[in-house]
């Protein structure tokens, strides 16, 4: 009997006195038997009856679920105990942060579980989760299958896990203190350290492979191997650190080297076999060719043909209007000269006479376009420069090309050029008089051809603008060709050889020319053309 006394003395003391949570656990009914005062007040019910009427989920938050209970009781009945860090429940309050330990015992065979929970303070709570934290940081910092180098704002090295050493020839621990330039190749030209400056003053992070070119890092008994390496930073107390995330990739390095070497084996391969059938098939490249080569006669010979048609049609064609228009004139002048015999009648044949001189001289300037671009295919013709003013060419060429002007027309000059030029004084004129007739003729009455030179860092500018039928864009494509003439001035005399000729012309001086055309707004011509400055002996 005493002995009952003192058990039920320590079990008072141990249980109903105890300043934290105890309970026992029926199994069986999977709910509390009995539950401290200390425990009641803990988990915040009114009495030890309030708590009893709620089965098991009295301690089940979203965090220590069912499923983890039912496995905590499991294993402390396996074991005989048990112990975790859980969340509990606690009507109208915060949840509970507590330590909870489970003892398995039985009674007259049935299961039970002596339950302990001992409330974890905040502090207590952090200093844990933070030594977990640091164990994990731990973990994965020196387990890390590739170097980590954690350095300073200056490039000292301040920690570095065992692959870094690895991977650099040191012994654990000997990196730190070293600057990263030890670990970089050629780092006495100090670009990495500028690099490094350039980083720290915007630091950002960069991902593997971001570097430009191959990167090479220095092992401590001076070799070299490949890596890539990414760059990450962080704050600590307002002090940056930049962390290194080093990969070798000598393999990868050896791999690639072997996929090109058994590359190059292949294309070699490939072009022995392609020798092989090139050897093979030799006479039949041969007999191949010289049928392309026959084709390639055969198509050039049918294109010059065709275009010496197409020649011959444009020649006649123009010709035939070209001739026959004075020529036509010229007869028909004749005629009416015989019927004015009387001398008061002067005038009038005075009037054909001129038809019929102008006539010929339209003849003659026709024949002399032809020679010209005879002598020109010939090669008879040549650039023979010699000093000359522009203006006094200029103004003596508008002066020849007055006679063409119809009623209203005029011609405006702008001349900015003072030097004396070095060209030949002569292709230069045929190429402006040419122009302005050009002008002159596919204009109006009433309008203005406007003329602008401009000399400038040896270079003649010439432009001659006109505000006549212009020209379309298609037709503007075979402007430069001989005989050529656009399809909306076949009704004016000409015979489609000017511009063809002004273009050899430039080609002799070493110039160039372009032209901008509107349909019914006008035409605008661009003649450029290098000169020499040569003082007067």
């Amino acid at each position: 009997m005493p002995d009952n006394v003192f058990a039920l003395a320590i079990t008072d003391i141990l249980v109903n006195q105890a300043q934290e949570f105890v309970g026992v656990f029926d199994a069986t009914h999977n709910r509390f038997a009995q539950v401290n005062p200390a425990g009641v007040q803990l988990l915040g019910y009114s009495s030890e009856q309030e708590l009893l009427a709620e089965p098991a989920r009295t301690l089940l938050t979203p965090t220590f679920s069912e499923a983890e209970w039912i496995a905590l009781l499991a294993q402390a009945r396996q074991s005989g105990r048990q112990e975790a860090e859980v969340e509990i429940n606690r009507p109208g309050k915060d949840l509970l942060q507590a330590h909870i330990e489970l003892t398995y015992f039985k009674v007259a065979e049935a299961p039970y579980f002596m339950v302990r929970l001992t409330e974890q303070n905040r502090l207590h709570q952090a200093e844990r989760e933070l030594a977990q934290s640091v164990r994990r940081f731990e973990a994965v910092f020196a387990n890390a299958t590739i170097g980590i180098v954690v350095c300073n704002r200056g490039g000292s090295i301040i920690s570095a896990n065992q692959m870094a050493h690895q991977q650099f020839g040191y012994e654990d621990g000997e990196l730190i203190g070293h600057a990263i330039e030890a670990l970089v190749p050629n780092a006495g030209g100090r670009r990495h350290e500028k690099l490094r400056e350039s980083f720290n003053a915007q630091p950002q992070v960069r991902s593997m492979g971001a570097h430009r070119g191959d990167l090479e890092a220095l092992r401590k008994d001076g070799s070299v191997f490949p890596v890539e390496v990414s760059l990450s930073y962080f704050y600590l107390d307002d002090e940056l650190f930049v962390v290194s995330y080093i990969l070798d990739i000598t393999f990868k390095k050896n791999a690639q080297q072997a996929l090109i070497s058994e590359r190059q084996r292949v294309e070699r391969l490939n072009a022995e076999l392609e020798q092989k059938v090139a050897d093979r098939t030799h006479a039949l490249l041969n007999t191949l060719e010289q049928l392309e080569q026959r084709k390639d006669e055969l198509a050039k010979a049918l294109a010059a043909e065709q275009e010496l048609g197409e020649l011959k049609s444009r020649f006649v064609s123009m010709a035939s209007h070209e001739f026959r228009t004075p020529l036509t004139a010229v007869l028909t002048s004749a005629s009416l000269i015989e019927k004015y015999p009387s001398s008061e009648q002067q005038d009038k044949r005075l009037r054909h006479l001129e038809r019929i001189r102008q006539s010929v001289n339209h003849l003659n300037d026709i024949l002399e376009e032809f020679l010209s671009v005879g002598r020109i295919e010939e090669g008879r013709v040549e650039a023979r420069p010699a000093r000359l003013i522009l203006s006094d060419l200029l103004n003596d060429t508008i002066t020849d090309v007055e006679g063409l002007l119809k009623p209203g027309q005029t011609v405006q000059r702008r001349i900015n050029c003072l030097e004396a030029l070095w060209l030949d004084p002569s292709l230069l004129r045929k190429i402006v008089v040419n122009l302005l007739s050009n002008a002159i003729k596919y204009s109006g009455p009433n309008t203005t051809v406007e003329l602008e030179a401009e000399c400038a860092a040896g270079q003649l500018t010439l432009v001659v603008r006109d505000h006549g039928v212009g020209i379309s864009a298609e037709d503007q494509e075979h402007l430069f060709e001989r005989f050529f003439r656009a399809r909306n001035v076949t009704n004016v005399p000409g015979t489609g050889l000017g511009l063809y000729i002004i273009a050899k012309y430039l080609e002799l001086m070493n110039g160039t020319i372009s032209l901008q055309s509107t349909l019914d707004v006008g035409t605008t011509v661009t003649i450029k053309i290098p000169y020499e400055n040569h003082s007067a002996d």
